[in-house]
Protein backbone atom coordinates (compact mmCIF):
# COMPACT_ATOMS: atom_id res chain seq x y z
CA UNK A 1 0.00 0.00 0.00
CA UNK A 2 2.83 2.40 0.86
CA UNK A 3 4.47 1.62 -2.48
CA UNK A 4 1.28 2.45 -4.39
CA UNK A 5 0.84 5.74 -2.46
CA UNK A 6 4.49 6.61 -3.11
CA UNK A 7 4.10 5.98 -6.85
CA UNK A 8 0.95 8.08 -6.96
CA UNK A 9 2.67 10.89 -5.07
CA UNK A 10 5.71 10.68 -7.30
CA UNK A 11 3.49 10.87 -10.37
CA UNK A 12 1.72 13.88 -8.92
CA UNK A 13 4.98 15.71 -8.20
CA UNK A 14 6.47 14.85 -11.57
CA UNK A 15 3.47 15.96 -13.64
CA UNK A 16 2.30 18.66 -11.30
CA UNK A 17 -1.35 17.88 -11.86
CA UNK A 18 -4.27 15.64 -11.03
CA UNK A 19 -4.59 14.19 -14.54
CA UNK A 20 -1.28 12.36 -14.30
CA UNK A 21 -2.17 10.89 -10.92
CA UNK A 22 -5.58 9.76 -12.18
CA UNK A 23 -4.18 8.18 -15.33
CA UNK A 24 -1.44 6.41 -13.35
CA UNK A 25 -4.00 5.04 -10.89
CA UNK A 26 -6.24 3.86 -13.75
CA UNK A 27 -3.32 2.07 -15.41
CA UNK A 28 -2.46 0.23 -12.18
CA UNK A 29 -6.09 -0.71 -11.52
CA UNK A 30 -6.70 -1.96 -15.06
CA UNK A 31 -3.41 -3.91 -15.01
CA UNK A 32 -4.39 -5.53 -11.72
CA UNK A 33 -7.83 -6.47 -13.10
CA UNK A 34 -6.27 -7.97 -16.25
CA UNK A 35 -3.75 -9.98 -14.23
CA UNK A 36 -6.46 -11.19 -11.87
CA UNK A 37 -8.65 -12.28 -14.79
CA UNK A 38 -5.69 -14.23 -16.17
CA UNK A 39 -4.44 -15.76 -12.94
CA UNK A 40 -7.78 -16.56 -11.26
CA UNK A 41 -8.98 -19.35 -13.61
CA UNK A 42 -5.50 -20.89 -13.79
CA UNK A 43 -5.17 -20.85 -10.00
CA UNK A 44 -8.66 -22.33 -9.62
CA UNK A 45 -7.81 -25.24 -11.94
CA UNK A 46 -4.45 -25.85 -10.27
CA UNK A 47 -5.87 -25.79 -6.73
CA UNK A 48 -8.74 -28.14 -7.55
CA UNK A 49 -6.90 -30.42 -9.96
CA UNK A 50 -3.52 -31.04 -8.38
CA UNK A 51 -4.93 -33.58 -5.93
CA UNK A 52 -6.04 -35.82 -8.83
CA UNK A 53 -2.66 -35.91 -10.57
CA UNK A 54 -0.56 -39.06 -10.42
CA UNK A 55 1.22 -41.42 -12.78
CA UNK A 56 -1.77 -43.77 -12.67
CA UNK A 57 -4.09 -40.91 -13.64
CA UNK A 58 -1.97 -40.22 -16.71
CA UNK A 59 -1.57 -43.80 -17.96
CA UNK A 60 -4.70 -45.69 -16.86
CA UNK A 61 -7.93 -45.89 -18.80
CA UNK A 62 -11.07 -44.27 -17.36
CA UNK A 63 -13.28 -46.36 -15.08
CA UNK A 64 -16.77 -45.82 -13.70
CA UNK A 65 -17.62 -43.36 -16.51
CA UNK A 66 -14.51 -41.33 -15.72
CA UNK A 67 -14.97 -41.01 -11.95
CA UNK A 68 -12.09 -43.41 -11.35
CA UNK A 69 -9.08 -44.60 -13.31
CA UNK A 70 -7.18 -42.15 -15.48
CA UNK A 71 -7.07 -40.52 -18.89
CA UNK A 72 -4.53 -42.66 -20.77
CA UNK A 73 -6.86 -43.62 -23.62
CA UNK A 74 -8.25 -40.08 -23.69
CA UNK A 75 -4.78 -38.63 -24.26
CA UNK A 76 -4.03 -41.13 -27.04
CA UNK A 77 -7.28 -40.26 -28.81
CA UNK A 78 -6.56 -36.56 -28.40
CA UNK A 79 -3.05 -36.84 -29.83
CA UNK A 80 -4.33 -38.83 -32.81
CA UNK A 81 -7.10 -36.32 -33.55
CA UNK A 82 -4.78 -33.32 -33.28
CA UNK A 83 -2.04 -35.02 -35.33
CA UNK A 84 -4.47 -35.81 -38.15
CA UNK A 85 -5.80 -32.25 -38.16
CA UNK A 86 -2.32 -30.71 -38.30
CA UNK A 87 -0.99 -33.12 -40.93
CA UNK A 88 -3.99 -32.30 -43.12
CA UNK A 89 -4.15 -28.54 -42.45
CA UNK A 90 -0.55 -27.31 -42.23
CA UNK A 91 0.62 -28.15 -45.79
CA UNK A 92 -2.60 -26.79 -47.30
CA UNK A 93 -2.42 -23.64 -45.20
CA UNK A 94 1.24 -22.96 -45.97
CA UNK A 95 0.81 -23.63 -49.70
CA UNK A 96 -2.27 -21.40 -49.91
CA UNK A 97 -0.57 -18.63 -47.93
CA UNK A 98 2.49 -18.72 -50.20
CA UNK A 99 0.25 -18.63 -53.28
CA UNK A 100 -1.78 -15.69 -51.99
CA UNK A 101 1.18 -13.71 -50.66
CA UNK A 102 3.89 -14.37 -53.24
CA UNK A 103 2.54 -15.62 -56.55
CA UNK A 104 -1.05 -14.44 -56.98
CA UNK A 105 -1.41 -11.11 -58.83
CA UNK A 106 -2.25 -8.19 -56.53
CA UNK A 107 -5.78 -7.70 -57.81
CA UNK A 108 -7.79 -5.02 -56.03
CA UNK A 109 -10.91 -7.13 -56.48
CA UNK A 110 -9.89 -10.76 -56.01
CA UNK A 111 -7.51 -10.45 -53.05
CA UNK A 112 -9.85 -8.50 -50.74
CA UNK A 113 -12.64 -10.97 -51.49
CA UNK A 114 -10.41 -13.95 -50.70
CA UNK A 115 -9.10 -12.41 -47.48
CA UNK A 116 -12.58 -11.40 -46.32
CA UNK A 117 -13.83 -14.90 -47.06
CA UNK A 118 -11.02 -16.34 -44.93
CA UNK A 119 -11.88 -13.95 -42.11
CA UNK A 120 -15.53 -14.99 -42.28
CA UNK A 121 -14.63 -18.69 -42.24
CA UNK A 122 -12.25 -18.14 -39.31
CA UNK A 123 -15.13 -16.63 -37.34
CA UNK A 124 -17.70 -19.34 -38.10
CA UNK A 125 -18.87 -21.05 -34.88
CA UNK A 126 -17.30 -24.44 -34.34
CA UNK A 127 -20.70 -26.11 -34.08
CA UNK A 128 -21.26 -25.29 -37.76
CA UNK A 129 -18.08 -27.13 -38.69
CA UNK A 130 -19.26 -29.96 -36.46
CA UNK A 131 -22.50 -30.27 -38.42
CA UNK A 132 -20.55 -30.17 -41.68
CA UNK A 133 -18.21 -32.92 -40.47
CA UNK A 134 -21.16 -35.02 -39.34
CA UNK A 135 -22.90 -34.70 -42.70
CA UNK A 136 -19.85 -35.03 -44.96
CA UNK A 137 -17.16 -37.12 -43.27
CA UNK A 138 -19.29 -39.25 -40.94
CA UNK A 139 -22.26 -39.93 -43.22
CA UNK A 140 -21.41 -39.04 -46.82
CA UNK A 141 -17.95 -40.66 -46.76
CA UNK A 142 -19.03 -43.41 -44.37
CA UNK A 143 -16.41 -42.76 -41.69
CA UNK A 144 -18.94 -42.79 -38.88
CA UNK A 145 -18.00 -41.44 -35.46
CA UNK A 146 -14.25 -41.86 -35.71
CA UNK A 147 -10.94 -40.26 -34.86
CA UNK A 148 -10.28 -39.72 -38.58
CA UNK A 149 -13.56 -37.87 -39.07
CA UNK A 150 -12.87 -35.70 -36.04
CA UNK A 151 -9.33 -34.88 -37.18
CA UNK A 152 -10.37 -33.97 -40.73
CA UNK A 153 -13.21 -31.78 -39.46
CA UNK A 154 -10.79 -30.03 -37.10
CA UNK A 155 -8.47 -29.47 -40.06
CA UNK A 156 -11.27 -27.72 -41.94
CA UNK A 157 -11.96 -25.54 -38.91
CA UNK A 158 -8.38 -24.38 -38.25
CA UNK A 159 -7.45 -24.03 -41.94
CA UNK A 160 -8.75 -20.42 -42.39
CA UNK A 161 -7.01 -19.31 -39.19
CA UNK A 162 -3.73 -20.85 -40.28
CA UNK A 163 -3.92 -19.37 -43.78
CA UNK A 164 -4.53 -15.82 -42.50
CA UNK A 165 -1.78 -16.11 -39.89
CA UNK A 166 0.69 -17.54 -42.40
CA UNK A 167 -0.17 -14.81 -44.93
CA UNK A 168 0.53 -12.11 -42.35
CA UNK A 169 3.81 -13.77 -41.39
CA UNK A 170 5.03 -14.11 -44.99
CA UNK A 171 4.04 -10.55 -45.88
CA UNK A 172 5.89 -9.24 -42.82
CA UNK A 173 9.23 -10.10 -44.43
CA UNK A 174 11.00 -6.83 -45.38
CA UNK A 175 10.57 -6.08 -49.12
CA UNK A 176 14.22 -4.95 -49.25
CA UNK A 177 15.32 -8.55 -48.71
CA UNK A 178 13.33 -9.71 -51.71
CA UNK A 179 14.54 -6.82 -53.88
CA UNK A 180 18.16 -7.52 -52.95
CA UNK A 181 17.70 -11.19 -53.76
CA UNK A 182 16.06 -10.38 -57.10
CA UNK A 183 18.88 -7.95 -57.98
CA UNK A 184 21.35 -10.82 -57.55
CA UNK A 185 19.39 -12.96 -60.01
CA UNK A 186 17.99 -15.36 -57.43
CA UNK A 187 14.73 -17.00 -58.47
CA UNK A 188 11.48 -16.30 -56.62
CA UNK A 189 11.31 -19.88 -55.42
CA UNK A 190 14.83 -19.79 -53.99
CA UNK A 191 14.11 -16.42 -52.37
CA UNK A 192 10.99 -17.88 -50.81
CA UNK A 193 12.75 -20.92 -49.33
CA UNK A 194 16.00 -19.30 -48.25
CA UNK A 195 14.93 -15.77 -47.28
CA UNK A 196 11.19 -15.17 -46.91
CA UNK A 197 10.21 -18.29 -44.97
CA UNK A 198 13.19 -18.18 -42.54
CA UNK A 199 12.47 -14.51 -41.81
CA UNK A 200 8.77 -15.30 -41.33
CA UNK A 201 9.45 -18.37 -39.19
CA UNK A 202 8.44 -16.67 -35.93
CA UNK A 203 5.04 -15.71 -37.36
CA UNK A 204 4.58 -19.14 -38.91
CA UNK A 205 5.32 -20.71 -35.54
CA UNK A 206 2.75 -18.47 -33.87
CA UNK A 207 0.18 -19.68 -36.38
CA UNK A 208 1.07 -23.30 -35.65
CA UNK A 209 0.71 -22.73 -31.92
CA UNK A 210 -2.63 -20.99 -32.47
CA UNK A 211 -3.95 -23.86 -34.56
CA UNK A 212 -2.55 -26.43 -32.14
CA UNK A 213 -4.13 -24.88 -29.07
CA UNK A 214 -7.47 -24.48 -30.80
CA UNK A 215 -7.40 -28.09 -31.94
CA UNK A 216 -6.55 -29.34 -28.45
CA UNK A 217 -9.26 -27.27 -26.77
CA UNK A 218 -12.05 -27.79 -29.29
CA UNK A 219 -15.17 -29.54 -28.03
CA UNK A 220 -18.23 -28.85 -30.20
CA UNK A 221 -16.68 -30.15 -33.42
CA UNK A 222 -15.63 -33.43 -31.82
CA UNK A 223 -18.98 -33.97 -30.12
CA UNK A 224 -20.46 -34.36 -33.62
CA UNK A 225 -17.67 -36.32 -35.29
CA UNK A 226 -15.25 -38.32 -33.12
CA UNK A 227 -17.74 -39.72 -30.63
CA UNK A 228 -17.68 -40.43 -26.90
CA UNK A 229 -15.84 -43.73 -26.54
CA UNK A 230 -13.25 -43.67 -23.74
CA UNK A 231 -11.65 -46.98 -24.72
CA UNK A 232 -8.09 -47.22 -26.03
CA UNK A 233 -8.31 -46.74 -29.82
CA UNK A 234 -6.81 -49.41 -32.05
CA UNK A 235 -7.13 -47.49 -35.33
CA UNK A 236 -8.14 -44.06 -36.58
CA UNK A 237 -11.51 -45.49 -37.58
CA UNK A 238 -12.40 -46.12 -33.94
CA UNK A 239 -14.49 -43.70 -32.00
CA UNK A 240 -12.37 -41.65 -29.61
CA UNK A 241 -13.05 -39.09 -26.91
CA UNK A 242 -10.78 -36.04 -26.82
CA UNK A 243 -9.69 -34.54 -23.52
CA UNK A 244 -11.85 -31.46 -24.03
CA UNK A 245 -14.93 -33.62 -24.61
CA UNK A 246 -13.93 -35.71 -21.59
CA UNK A 247 -13.79 -32.61 -19.39
CA UNK A 248 -17.19 -31.52 -20.69
CA UNK A 249 -18.72 -34.92 -19.98
CA UNK A 250 -17.28 -35.12 -16.46
CA UNK A 251 -18.31 -31.59 -15.56
CA UNK A 252 -21.88 -31.72 -16.92
CA UNK A 253 -23.15 -35.30 -17.28
CA UNK A 254 -21.26 -37.44 -14.77
CA UNK A 255 -22.24 -37.07 -11.10
CA UNK A 256 -19.14 -37.10 -8.95
CA UNK A 257 -16.83 -36.40 -11.87
CA UNK A 258 -15.71 -32.93 -10.77
CA UNK A 259 -12.33 -34.01 -9.36
CA UNK A 260 -11.43 -35.92 -12.50
CA UNK A 261 -12.60 -32.97 -14.62
CA UNK A 262 -10.27 -30.60 -12.78
CA UNK A 263 -7.42 -33.07 -13.04
CA UNK A 264 -7.99 -33.46 -16.78
CA UNK A 265 -8.16 -29.68 -17.21
CA UNK A 266 -4.85 -29.28 -15.39
CA UNK A 267 -3.25 -31.91 -17.62
CA UNK A 268 -4.57 -30.11 -20.71
CA UNK A 269 -3.29 -26.76 -19.46
CA UNK A 270 0.14 -28.19 -18.67
CA UNK A 271 0.28 -30.00 -22.00
CA UNK A 272 -0.56 -26.89 -24.02
CA UNK A 273 1.99 -24.80 -22.11
CA UNK A 274 4.74 -27.37 -22.58
CA UNK A 275 4.05 -27.84 -26.30
CA UNK A 276 3.85 -24.09 -26.94
CA UNK A 277 7.18 -23.48 -25.19
CA UNK A 278 8.84 -26.37 -27.03
CA UNK A 279 7.64 -25.05 -30.41
CA UNK A 280 8.83 -21.55 -29.51
CA UNK A 281 12.32 -22.72 -28.53
CA UNK A 282 12.57 -24.87 -31.66
CA UNK A 283 11.53 -21.97 -33.90
CA UNK A 284 14.12 -19.65 -32.33
CA UNK A 285 16.86 -22.25 -32.88
CA UNK A 286 15.81 -22.86 -36.49
CA UNK A 287 15.53 -19.17 -37.28
CA UNK A 288 18.95 -18.53 -35.76
CA UNK A 289 20.41 -21.33 -37.88
CA UNK A 290 18.78 -20.16 -41.12
CA UNK A 291 19.66 -16.48 -40.63
CA UNK A 292 23.13 -17.13 -39.24
CA UNK A 293 22.59 -14.96 -36.16
CA UNK A 294 21.94 -15.61 -32.49
CA UNK A 295 18.42 -14.56 -31.57
CA UNK A 296 17.21 -14.03 -28.00
CA UNK A 297 14.98 -16.77 -26.68
CA UNK A 298 12.25 -14.35 -25.58
CA UNK A 299 11.42 -11.49 -27.90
Amino acid sequence: MKAVLFLLYAGYRRAGGLKEVTSTACIYVLTAIALAALIAPIAHIVINGVSSLSIDFIVQEPAESGRAGGIGSILISTFLIVAISLVAALPLALGTAVLLSEFMPRSKVVMPVVRNALDVLAGVPSVVFGLFGLAFFCRQLGMGYSILAGGLTLACMILPVLIRTFCNAIESAPPSYKLASASLGVSRTATLWHITLPVALAGLTSGCVLGLTRAFAETAVLLFTSGYSDRMPTSVMDSGRSISVHIYELATNIPGGQNAAYGSALVLLTLLSAISMAIHFASVKLQSKFLGVTLPTWR
